[in-house]
């Protein structure tokens, strides 16, 4: 199966090597890995270039945009970037450039793929570092396909049409590829090392953007109160929730476009409720 790999990149110089030493190391390699470097003011550009001349599949772009902050659109347009430069693929992958992959990550994920036709994202869990240990980055469930290590067959991606550019962007493909009667997977064996773990410290106003991209995802108000508590219960910040909910409330009231068709918004709610009463 050919693997096309894309990696949005902005000042990412303090991990990018032992990112891309993990690749370069795989049992089973990828295609073609496109690096696409965001507006870096550190030596992102660089290093990536060094690996570009040592591996032909490795390609480094650059790409001019806004040093202003916005989550979840800046990630994906620059991914999208990427994408207009690929290859012919069968899996195309989303990737971070601060975390280390295990050598037998794509080895173990194509044989899933390989085995189950319906099978449309995979991935493996993320750990980050505590002292000396490498523990689990318990901000999801483990059957969560988390932004940084995605990978998609081409059915399931050309079919969800992509991905949304906006918070929620790495949630909502879940959401759709199970609209869309593909299946999900995470391998618990294969353990990726975060180098920076994912932070909370986002403002009021990215805070908000949370209920913006649950008002978009077609949660409905109570299903957005419960996850804004369950991501303040994990945060440990209250305002977490009081802002997610004013948020979803602000996309409510100025009746923002939504990710999704009304449909699948449907299923969207009917499936999150599923998987509450499952748990009670």
């Amino acid at each position: 199966m050919r693997i096309s790999i894309v990696i949005p990149a902005h000042n990412e110089a303090a991990y990018l090597k032992d990112c891309l030493d993990s690749f370069v190391s795989q049992t089973y390699l990828p295609n073609e890995l496109i690096l696409v470097d965001d507006n870096s003011s550190d030596h992102t550009f660089k290093i990536a270039q060094g690996f570009a001349k040592q591996h032909h599949w490795i390609k480094v772009l650059q790409r001019k945009s806004t040093d202003e902050h916005v989550p979840g659109k800046k990630v994906v347009d620059t991914f999208n970037f990427g994408l207009e430069h690929t290859s012919e693929f069968d899996l195309i992958g989303k990737f971070d450039a601060d975390i280390m992959l295990p050598p037998d990550y794509f080895e173990l994920i194509v044989n899933q793929f390989q085995a189950n036709w319906k099978l449309g994202m995979c991935s493996g869990l993320l750990y980050i570092k505590k002292g000396d240990q490498w523990v689990y980055e318990n901000i999801s469930d483990k059957n969560h396909i988390r932004g940084p290590i995605k990978l998609y067959h081409k059915a399931c991606f050309n079919k969800i049409c992509g991905l949304r550019p906006g918070v929620g962007w790495d949630t909502v493909d879940i959401l759709l590829a199970k609209y869309n009667d593909f299946d999900t997977l995470t391998l618990p064996e294969l353990k990726v090392k975060h180098l920076r773990p994912t932070g909370h410290g986002y403002s009021a106003k990215n805070r908000q953007s949370k209920g913006v991209a649950m008002y978009k995802m077609g949660y409905g108000i109570v299903l957005t109160k419960i996850a804004a508590l369950k991501m303040a219960w994990q945060a440990k910040s209250p305002s977490l929730y009081l802002q997610a909910v004013l948020g979803y409330l602000a996309a409510f009231f100025q009746q923002q476009p939504k990710y999704v068709s009304k449909k699948e918004g449907k299923f969207i709610r009917a499936f999150r409720w599923k998987g509450i009463w499952s748990k009670l």
